[in-house]
């Protein structure tokens, strides 16, 4: 009996065992089932993304908008190094439509190379920058803002100017359109071709900031550049919130890169057509191109050959006439003059040092008058450059190469200002930099606070109010005056870099 109860227990045993095993197996059952019907990770690579388009397809995908907090925290943003972004599929916007500014543009063309030449891509071009490209049957009305284009699919939108997260620099740049060209009741007709052109049209806009020098250079004219030269001359610029005074100031550089009139855009009533349309530049850094993302490799070397061409500038090199500097050539200092802010309150002894080193001294002021011409060639005679940080000092792009760059940094903890600015673009311009950084008795703010106050004690605590408070006090406030004896040693390491001749 002992024996019999013993063998009982053992079968329940078992028989628990086999029930508990039976349960997992079935529950592993039950869930590979709902993965397998629920989860996307079994499926190949093609079909999710394929999902994922049509997806994005079925509505309508506004590009989101980042707002930019001040012109500084851009300018800061923009000086890392941009990554391109690919087109994605479905939107019908790109650019900042709707008075905002935008970031991901997206584009529905196929991933062929027959499709690529025939459907417009609209697209992130860069972090500061959207651009559309189209070829077919092109024809644009400007006094619209409008262009139609056969083949096409849908409708898009962009503001073909590069500061995209900007919303103050993008309310004062006009939309486009691109849109199918259709006689359907969805678009109204269009009319005939009243001018045939066989150049590529490239729409850009001279709105935002331009007026500034910097923004002149960084938001619209490298960007142009970057994306007209592959064409050869063979394109024509349609340019939107057209401003008379600035492109007369910059039509010798426009003339560089096209061989076509330079249309106001906006005031045009003719219908242009094309067989091929680019609308809105490509930005890649402040001051800068990025050989490795252009067409044939150029770089920012071809845009300072580009103006020197341009502008009749004749020294594509610093260096002294003949075997060494002597009395006849003596290395040239050009000093940037400002007047309302950020002056040099000491400029004469300044120069009065320079001399004393062997510098023939130079005195510039440029201004939003300036003949351009004219002050690249005084600039282009430069060897080396000095100013206090500001639009001024963009004229770095006439100096030759192997001049010298001396930056004069205003007191403010303002040093990554300073390098995204100036500091880093001068390299790819082969231009040596060189940094004076303004000490807090070296600066008027020292006359104009407590010693105690938190503009002298704690500039980051200025900073945190954002740039508009960082402006106020620390670029629209502040005039300086160097030690020079300080100024002296950067002069003298500035004649160190300079090229000296073959007997060196």
């Amino acid at each position: 009996m002992k024996s019999n109860r013993n063998l009982t227990r053992g079968d329940g045993r078992r028989l628990g065992n086999a029930a508990l095993i039976a349960f997992m197996l079935g529950s592993l059952l039950v869930l590979s089932l709902v993965r397998a019907r629920f989860s996307p990770i079994g499926k190949p690579g093609e079909a999710i993304k394929t999902e994922e388009q049509e997806a994005m397809r079925k509505g309508s995908v506004k590009m989101e908008t980042l707002e930019a907090a001040d012109e500084a925290a851009a300018s800061a943003a923009a000086a890392e190094e941009e990554e391109e972004t690919q087109p994605k599929a479905g939107d019908t916007t790109a650019g900042g439509g709707g008075g905002g500014a935008s970031s991901a543009a997206v584009a529905a063309a196929s991933t062929t190379a027959t499709d690529h030449l025939t459907k417009p891509v609209c697209y992130e071009s860069s972090r500061r920058s959207d651009t559309c490209e189209a070829t077919g049957d092109v024809r644009v009305h400007g006094r619209s803002q409008t262009i139609h284009i056969s083949p096409l699919e849908q409708e898009w939108k962009v503001k073909p100017y590069c500061r995209k997260h900007d919303a103050f620099a993008l309310s004062h740049v006009k939309e486009w359109a691109l849109r199918p060209l259709s006689t359907a009741d969805t678009y109204p007709a269009v009319p005939h071709c009243t001018v045939n052109s066989s150049a590529t049209a490239f729409v850009l806009s001279t709105g935002g900031f331009t007026g500034n020098p910097f923004h002149d250079y960084t938001d619209v004219l490298i960007p142009a550049f970057i994306t007209a030269h592959h064409f050869a001359g063979e394109v024509q610029f349609l340019v939107s919130s057209f401003k008379s005074w600035w492109t007369n100031r910059y039509m010798q550089i426009f003339q560089r890169l096209s061989k076509y009139e330079l249309v106001d855009i906006d005031n045009d009533d003719e219908v242009l057509c094309y067989r091929s349309v680019v609308v809105g530049p490509t930005f890649h850094k402040e001051l800068g191109v990025d050989a490795s993302r252009t067409p044939s490799g150029y770089s920012m070397v071809d845009f300072r050959t580009m103006l020197r061409g341009a502008l009749g500038l004749e020294r594509a090199v610093a260096e002294p006439s003949g075997d060494r500097w002597d009395i006849r050539r003596r290395p040239r200092l050009l000093i940037i003059s400002r007047r309302n802010s950020r002056a040099f309150l000491n400029e004469r002894a300044m120069a009065d040092m320079a001399m004393s080193l062997g510098f023939d001294v130079r005195l510039g002021e440029p201004d939003i008058s300036t003949d351009v011409s004219k002050f690249a060639r005084l600039v282009n005679s430069a060897d080396v450059m000095v100013g206090v940080h500001g639009a001024g000092l963009t004229n770095m792009v006439f100096l030759p190469a192997g001049a010298v760059l001396i930056q004069v940094v205003p007191y403010g903890g303002l040093e990554w200002l300073a390098r995204g600015t100036f500091k880093e673009p001068a390299a790819d311009m082969q231009i040596h930099y060189l940094e004076y950084m303004i000490q807090l008795d070296e600066t008027t703010l020292s006359e104009q606070y407590p010693k105690d106050d938190p503009v002298l004690k704690d500039p980051y605590s200025i900073h945190k109010q954002g740039w508009n408070a960082l402006k106020m006090v620390y670029l629209d406030k502040q005039n300086v005056r160097p030690h020079l004896g300080r100024l002296k040693n950067t002069f003298m390491e500035a004649l160190k870099l300079l090229p000296h001749g073959h007997t060196n």
